[in-house]
């Protein structure tokens, strides 16, 4: 087969702990990911010339290098250069769903489909783990993506511990698009203000984060209890990213206000999101939202956990 369509599913954080610094300059994270079925679809075409091409239908996804799903094309050409010669370069076409610049994995999950289509458009068998390790070295989202589901992060945010799939939550998820919220400020504004509260030490930092295995948060996720995991909802980066932008504050508290289980900004923003009891619930609450802002910029969506990252359509 010459091309292949794959879906490519958004993530929310359904957990985001800041614990401290890494020698490596990034800060080491407990989280714990979930894979949503709001998805971007994933177009690629093996070409005869020895060159990558980047299509979107999103005018503010950059076609050039500066795209993750460039960059993934690009690392599979210089890891397998034999393969590459062999079969030629790619056309990578993305119909543009999640939102951008969101807090919600998009580039990264586009980054991983065009890994996981490349190995099979290229017949180089890679495991779902190979994939993930080539993965990491693009971002640290990107292999959580590959995979899906839910998952416990710790690392950076690419050491991955699998958890039972959720099934049948219902979300409704609100995004201003014109806002943008950049995630190295998030992260540096975070250890500007609360670097005091960092450990220090590896061996804490190694406890500190396998912690959250038998966390709270991971106890109600065995449970499949909703109600549960909606009050262990946590994301640090609130403290810095609220006050700093209020229309995320205010989307918070207006879903709040609309008697959700719980609500949240995912990531580092400026996305948010509120757990439901049905999918009938969240769409009584995205129309309720939407009535309350009555802002045009606001984009909103009804959604749900799902237990897979990329998908083969084709």
């Amino acid at each position: 087969m010459h091309s292949y369509t794959l879906i490519a599913p958004a993530k929310i954080n359904l957990y985001l702990e800041i614990i401290g610094d890494r020698s490596d300059n990034y800060h080491e994270l407990a989280m714990i990911l979930q894979s949503i079925d709001l998805a971007d679809e994933i177009e690629l075409h093996s070409i005869s010339t020895d060159t990558i091409r980047v299509h979107c239908n999103h005018p503010l996804v950059p076609t050039d290098r500066s795209n993750l799903a460039y960059r993934a094309a690009e690392l599979m050409a210089t890891e397998f250069p034999n393969t590459f010669a062999k079969y030629g370069g790619v056309e990578i076409t993305i119909t543009k769903r999640i939102p951008v610049a969101a807090g919600l994995a998009g580039g990264s999950t586009n980054a991983a489909a065009v890994l996981v289509g490349i190995n099979l458009l290229w017949k180089l068998g890679l495991t779902q783990s190979e994939l993930e390790e080539l993965g990491a070295t693009l971002g640290s989202d990107v292999p959580f993506c590959v995979a899906g589901g839910t998952a416990i992060a710790t690392g950076r945010g690419e050491q991955l511990s699998p958890l039972p799939s959720l099934n049948n939550i219902y979300i409704v998820l609100g995004k201003y698009k014109s806002l943008e919220v950049s995630t190295p400020w998030a992260y540096k504004s975070y250890r500007q203000e609360y670097s005091d509260s960092y450990i220090r030490d590896s061996d804490n930092l190694a406890i500190r984060a396998s912690a959250v295995h038998s966390g709270e948060m991971v106890k109600a996720i065995l449970h499949q209890d909703a109600k549960e995991i909606a009050q262990k909802l946590h994301n640090d980066l609130e403290k810095v990213v609220l006050p700093a932008y209020p229309q995320v504050l205010q989307l918070r508290e207006t879903f709040a206000n609309a008697g959700v289980l719980g609500t949240m900004m995912s990531g580092s923003g400026p996305s948010v999101f509120a757990l439901c009891e049905s999918q009938e619930h969240a769409e009584e609450v995205k129309l309720q939202v939407k009535t309350a802002t009555k802002n045009e910029d606001l984009e909103l969506f009804v959604t749900k956990a799902i237990a897979h990252g990329i998908q083969i359509v084709s």
